[in-house]
Formats: structure tokens, sequence, C-alpha cells
């Protein structure tokens, strides 16, 4: 409400500040997502609405509304001119924002603003986003995607031979290349681009977040809705130290990631420490490098220099951590104990062993592009690539069923250690069992600070 009072200085401001609390929408998406042409920003727009129930603003159906003179005038202009004014823009977008569906549900912007003149005219009539995301990818690819692009004449959906080809040959031998797709005209458009886009991120400085956009659409939409899904302040009055406990392939990488995103915390996994300790070639790098060589476990001791050191961190101290991977026994647990890494938070996340072993034994990995598939949640494209993929060792039911008989020797035990830890049905979506952690936070962990 502050921010609102100072962007818009009203005259009275009791009747602005009542009607502001009537509208009941602080929390509500306010989203731009920008992007250069073929990133794939308006699939991820689309999807975005979808998933948060909320309102999607293109060019394109801001002209097109019914009912609107000014949609009218900016009709006519754009079939004469193929643009529209800054000015013109603008003043649609901020008279579509003033509707009941977006002031109640809220909005995302796709590619809007186009140039810093935009972006500042915006921000003048207090049309605030709390998060700005921008896909980024090589050009190179950007062309390519582009170049890929083909249409049905009959349906006019959109195809691509490379990300999207339908499968009926019927449909296939029918597509035809868009009129205007050329390599030089998407150079053209990315020049424009690059050198808009620079001038417009300053406008945005603490809500803007860069992903890439040369990965599957789908891992982009998941880093897109994790960062919407964030909110920039809390007054939470402690640091979060979070341990995340389960079998392999109950998700606990995927849930630290999350709540290390969401929420700014050190992301603490062990196996990924010991590996970057190797890497690094330390002085603990060269005591570890002889059981990785042998297949061998870790001594718990070498274990715990390497993560007392890096628990020990001014940024693990500050924003407090997520730990997963350790620890997997009493021992351990007491070892972390007794050098004062207390965990406040315990989740134990429960997974089924027919669910892991679906989860874990289907996983393959494409040894030609290191493209990873599931044959059944991510099947490869096409015979030729199933044909060659191959499976991690580590990934056979032997392996896993003796992992899983490892895990629960000794969970009651760690169990019967953190008296108030959470178990929760890891055995469902993703984004389920993260708003499940979420809820089983009974004092709100501190969310990261812009």
């Amino acid at each position: 409400m502050l921010e609102q009072l100072l962007i818009h200085q009203p005259k009275d401001p009791i009747p602005f500040m009542i009607k502001h609390l009537q509208q009941d929408n602080d929390n509500v998406p306010k989203i731009v997502i920008l992007g250069p042409p073929a990133s794939g920003k308006t699939t991820i727009a689309m999807w975005l609405c979808k998933h948060l129930s909320t309102n999607l603003l293109t060019m394109e159906n801001l002209i097109a509304r019914e009912f609107s003179s000014l949609a009218a005038t900016a009709r006519k202009h754009y079939q004469t001119t193929k643009k529209l004014s800054s000015a013109l823009l603008v003043s649609l977008i901020q008279e579509r924002l003033r509707e009941e569906d977006c002031v109640r549900q809220g909005w995302i912007l796709d590619g809007i603003p186009e140039t810093r003149e935009q972006a500042l005219m915006i921000q003048t009539l207090g049309i605030t986003p709390r998060h700005v995301i921008v896909l980024s990818a090589p050009d190179t690819v950007l062309i390519e995607r582009n170049l890929g692009k083909r249409i049905d004449p009959q349906t006019r959906e959109i195809y691509h031979t490379t990300f999207d080809w339908p499968s009926e040959s019927e449909v296939q031998n029918r597509l035809i290349v868009p009129g205007d797709i050329s390599e030089m005209e998407m150079a053209r458009k990315l020049l424009e681009y690059h050198r808009n886009i620079v001038r417009i991120l300053p406008a945005y400085p603490k809500v803007l977040k860069v992903i890439n956009a040369d990965q599957p659409c789908v891992d982009v939409f998941y880093q897109a809705l994790t960062y919407v899904q964030t909110s920039h302040r809390s007054n939470a009055p402690f640091t979060p130290r979070v341990l995340l406990c389960g079998p392999v392939g109950s998700g606990k990488s995927l849930q630290a990631a999350l709540l290390a995103q969401k929420y700014g915390l050190v992301n603490v996994h062990c196996g990924q420490l010991l590996k970057e300790a190797v890497a690094d070639e330390s002085k603990l790098g060269e005591l570890i490098k002889p059981y990785f060589q042998k297949e061998m476990a870790v001594p718990d001791s070498i274990i715990m220099k390497v993560l007392s050191h890096r628990l020990s961190q001014q940024d693990s101290v500050q924003k407090g951590w997520v730990l997963h991977g350790f620890p997997k026994d009493m021992d351990q647990a007491y070892m972390l104990n007794s050098l004062g890494f207390q965990p406040n938070r315990v989740f134990f996340l429960n997974v089924p062993l027919d669910s892991v072993i679906e989860r874990l034994t289907l996983r393959r990995i494409d040894p030609v592009t290191g493209e990873r598939y599931h044959l059944m949640y991510k099947p490869p494209p096409t015979v030729e690539i199933q044909a060659r993929l191959l499976q991690n060792p580590k990934d056979t039911e032997e392996q896993v069923r003796l992992k899983m008989e490892l895990f629960y020797r000794s969970c009651s035990e760690l169990e019967e250690l953190y008296t108030h830890a959470i178990a929760l049905n890891a055995d469902q979506d993703p984004y389920t069992v993260f708003e499940h952690i979420e809820s089983g936070i009974v004092n709100p962990l501190p969310k990261k600070v812009p």
C-alpha cells in the first residue's frame, strides 16, 4: 500500500487506501516476460497464465478488444502502419489493467515493453511488475528455431521441424514455410531487440531474472514459475536451516533447488560438495580422490570437514541453508549436531519402492548429445535416438533396491532423533510436494531480500 501511495500521491489518501484494501490484490501476479523472437516467451507466458489463473496481455489481444474506442483507433492505426506508437500502446495497457479481471487476478505482459521509452511511460503510470523475466539464447539457436517453423495451411497450426513435428504423415505433407520466414529478416529483428533490451533492463533492477531459453521448454517454464512465485520480502525472525531426508529418487535435489530459489537459501548437496572439492584439487579434494577412484565410501571425518567449511561460510550463516544427501545415519547426524549445524526444519520425503524404481530405472542418457530422457515421462522423440540411449549403472533395479534398503535401515533412528520432523508423501507432483513443505513450516522462512 505504501508503494501505491508513493506512486499515485492521492490528494485524499484515506479513500485511496480504503479502495486499495477493498481490491485485495497485493499478491496477484504482475509479470513482464521479455525475450528475442523465437525464444519461446509467448509459450511460457501462456503456460504461466494458465497455471496462475491470470490474464495474458499481448499487443494482438489489446488491439482486438471489442467495445473499446481506443482499441478501435489502435486497429486502424496498426492496419495502416503495421505498428503502434508507444503512447497508444501504453494507453491500451492502462485501460486494460483497470478492468475488474486484471485488478482481481493480475496480469502478464508478453513482449511489452519493447523500448525503454515504453518502460518508463508504463512506470510513470504506476504500473509496476513484481517479476520481470527475460529469456535469453544465442542468436544462432534463435535463427535455427525460426527457420524450422512450418504452418498447416488448413488449420493455421504452427509446427517445427525439430521441436514439434506432427506424427500424422498427411499433416506433414501439407506443411509449408510461412511467408515471413527469412534469415535476413530474423537477423534484423534480433539486432533491433538487442539494441532495445540493454536499455530496458536497467528499469527493473530488483525484480529481474534472466533465464536461459536454450533448453527444453518445460525446464524454462518451471524456472519461470518458481521465480514468479517468489515474494521479495519477509519479516520472519530466524535463519532457516532446512534438512531434507529421503531415499534415492525421492526428489530431494529438486525440492532443495526450489527452496534455494524461492528463499535465497544456500543449496548444500553433500555429494556435489565432494565432487567439487576433487575438481578444485584442494587439500581435502586430494584426500577424497582415492576413494572416488576406488568407488569406496568417503570417511565421515572427511565429509564433515567439507560440510563444516561450506556451512560456516558467510552466505550460509546469513541466508541459511538447505542440506540434502547427509546425514544418512545416526553417527553422521550426531557429528552434524556436535559441530553446531543443527537443522531447525526437517522433512522426510517418503516414496514407495515401486515409484522409486519407476523414476530411476527408466532414466536414460543420449551419449551423442548428453540429453537426458525418461522412457515414461520424457521419451526420446525418435526411434534412432532411443536405440542409442544408455542407462547409468547406478540406475539398475538391483542398485536402486540396495540403496532403498540401506536408507530405511537408518531412517527410523533419524526420525527418533528429529522428533519435530514432518513426513511427506513425495509420490506426487513436485510442486504439490513443495507446497506441503511450505505449509509444514509454521513460522515462514525468511524470503530473499533484494
